[in-house]
C-alpha cells in the first residue's frame, strides 16, 4: 500500500491520523497496524458488529464471475456518472474492488481505497490496481477514513452507513449507489431460492441515506445469457449461497436452460450530502 493512501486513513482506536513506517501504519498515540503480506491493512476494531464477511469460496466465485464481464454494464454506468477529477474514490463493501478498479482505470492518477470486512476480499482488492489501498473494516462502525477525504464514494450492493459516509465525503462530493430492481435475476429467484428484492426498496434506500439528496438516477437493464457454470458462480458469490447446499444448488441449476436468459436490472443513483 502506498504511503499517500495510508495518510488518508485514521486509527480505528483513537481516530488519529495514520502514517506508514516501513510496513507498519502508526498513529501519534502509539497504535500500530502491520500490513499483511498480501498488501492489505486490517483496521477492524475488536468492538465490531461481528458481521460475517465473504468467505474465500465466495470471493473466488465473485472474482471469476466479474472477470468474465457479466456485470460490466454496471461498471460502465458507474464510470459514466463518476464526476471527473483526481480526488480520492472510496468503495464501501468493495469485495474484489472490480468496480473501484474500473472507475480508477478511467481516471489515470486517481487514488482509491477499498473497504471490506472480509480479509479474503481485501487480499483480492489489494491486487486489483496499485493505486488502491485495501483495508479491512466494519462498514457499520466508524470508517477508518479521515474527515472529508473522499471525493467520490461507491456503494454497490453494500451496506449504507449514511452518517459515516457524510463524514468522510468532501464538500461537493458524490455518493454513487447501486441497488437491484424488482426484475434483477428474476428468472433465478424462485428456482434457486435467491433473496428477493424488497418491494419497499426505494423507500428504504431514501430512509437509509438520511442527510443526502438524490440528484440523478440511471436504470441499467440487460439480458445476460449465462451458462450453468456462470450461474453457479453468480449464486456462490451471494449470501444466498449460505442457505442452499452445493449439491442441491447444482441439481436446481441443471433444470435451467443452458445458457439461460437472466435479467440484470439495477439503478445507479447519485447523491449529495445536504448538511
Amino acid at each position: 500500500m502506498l504511503p499517500d493512501l495510508v495518510s488518508v486513513l485514521r486509527c480505528p482506536i483513537c481516530g488519529a491520523d495514520l502514517g506508514l513506517v516501513g510496513r507498519t501504519a502508526r498513529c501519534d498515540r502509539g497504535h500500530a497496524f502491520d500490513l499483511a503480506k498480501q498488501g492489505y491493512l486490517n483496521l477492524l476494531p475488536s468492538a465490531s458488529t461481528g458481521i460475517d464477511g465473504d468467505t474465500a469460496e465466495m470471493i473466488e466465485a465473485r472474482g471469476t464471475f466479474l472477470t468474465a464481464g457479466w456485470y460490466e454494464p454496471i461498471r460502465a454506468a458507474l464510470i459514466r456518472v463518476t464526476p471527473p477529477g483526481d480526488g480520492l474514490v472510496v468503495e464501501v463493501g468493495a469485495g474484489t474492488a472490480y468496480y473501484l478498479a474500473g472507475v480508477l482505470g478511467a481516471s489515470p492518477g486517481r487514488p482509491g481505497i477499498a473497504l471490506d470486512v472480509s480479509k479474503y476480499a481485501a487480499r483480492r482488492a489489494a491486487k486489483a490496481d496499485p493505486r488502491i489501498g485495501s483495508v479491512v473494516c466494519d462498514a457499520w462502525q466508524e470508517l477508518p477514513i479521515q474527515d472529508h477525504a473522499a471525493e467520490v464514494i461507491l456503494d454497490v450492493f453494500a451496506p449504507r452507513n449514511a452518517r459515516e459516509m457524510a463524514r468522510i465525503l468532501a464538500p461537493g462530493g458524490t455518493l454513487l449507489v447501486v441497488t437491484p430492481n424488482q426484475r434483477h435475476l428474476g428468472e433465478l429467484v424462485d428456482v434457486l431460492g435467491l433473496v428477493k428484492v424488497d418491494e419497499e426498496k426505494e423507500r428504504r434506500l431514501v430512509r437509509s441515506l438520511t442527510g443526502f439528496e438524490q440528484v440523478a438516477a440511471e436504470s441499467v437493464e440487460v439480458t445476460l445469457r449465462l451458462d450453468h457454470r456462470s450461474i453457479e458462480h453468480l449464486v456462490a458469490m451471494t449470501p444466498s449461497a449460505r442457505h442452499l447446499e452445493r449439491e442441491e444448488r447444482a441439481e436446481r441449476i441443471k433444470a435451467l436452460a443452458d445458457p439461460a436468459a437472466v435479467t440484470l436490472s439495477v439503478t445507479v443513483s447519485c447523491w449529495r450530502h445536504t448538511g
